[in-house]
């Protein structure tokens, strides 16, 4: 696969938390409004990698991080870098629901109003745009100001995303979205996502093999930290290169 159209270019990256290396030497390649999407079995460090694109793993305790990880060509990693702002621009959604306890307005506002954001013509504005493109607001347009907490366990992950592309982000982190919810709000959720690439770069984290098949364009396999193969999903899933992804699209380990 080439690198044109690369909205995130991963460079011989690792992580290490409180000196266990949990991501070994990773390059490879994010593309612009895409799915891609992160498989492999359980503490391979998919998830940790995904932290790494928004620099989410600083706050946890003794991490460290070496290589770089490049957004439109330039550094994430930087001294100077504005971290809230980066997060802005890569947004992340995680695998539980977590709305605030606040009204379902003012989840999705709540960024905005964070940033400085007082005019309410924008408010509502941004607020009902974000509504509609996580296919939530012909559901709740009529209680906005219900609280959040009311809504389906499918219906608050949609609005979290909402919430997250309030922001106007450039990059949607999804962090397995769907593993908690049931086959109709799962459904819902692929669906979004698809709808989702024509404005967003999107990487999802899912331990969902048919999931993956379903609505990623690239693929990238990891195992005990080591990248073992990405490409495209097709190729992935049909034709692998090596034996372990082979072995882990089949469920014969993992």
């Amino acid at each position: 696969m080439t690198t044109s159209g690369t909205k995130i270019k991963i460079n011989n990256l690792s992580l290490w938390l409180q000196n266990q290396a949990i991501i070994k030497a990773v390059t490879m390649a994010i593309p612009t409004q895409q799915v891609t999407a992160l498989i492999g079995p359980s503490g391979c460090g998919k998830s940790s990698l995904l932290r790494c694109m928004n620099r989410m793993n600083e706050l946890l305790t003794d991490s460290r991080i070496e290589g770089d990880i490049l957004l439109d060509d330039k550094t994430v990693y930087g001294k100077k870098i504005d971290v809230s702002r980066l997060r802005c621009r890569v947004g992340m959604v995680f695998q539980k629901p977590n709305p605030f306890p606040k009204s379902i307005y003012e989840n999705v506002a709540f960024g905005l109003r964070l940033q400085g954001e007082k005019n309410r013509r924008v408010l509502d504005d941004r607020v009902e745009t974000s509504l509609k493109q996580a296919a939530l607001w012909g559901e709740v347009k009529h209680r906005l100001h219900d609280s959040a907490l009311n809504l389906s366990s499918g219906q608050q992950q949609r609005l979290v995303i909402a919430r997250a592309i309030a922001l106007q982000p450039e990059v949607l982190l999804l962090d397995e979205p769907a593993s908690a919810l049931d086959p109709i709000s799962t459904l819902k959720i692929e669906e979004l996502i698809y709808e989702l690439k024509s404005n967003y770069t999107i990487v999802i984290v899912t331990h969902n093999m048919q999931q993956a098949a379903r609505v990623s364009d690239y693929t990238a396999f990891m195992n005990a930290g080591e990248l073992i193969e990405w490409g495209e999903t097709h190729t992935i899933f049909t034709q692998p290169l090596h034996q372990q992804t082979e072995d882990y699209i089949t469920g014969r380990f993992g």
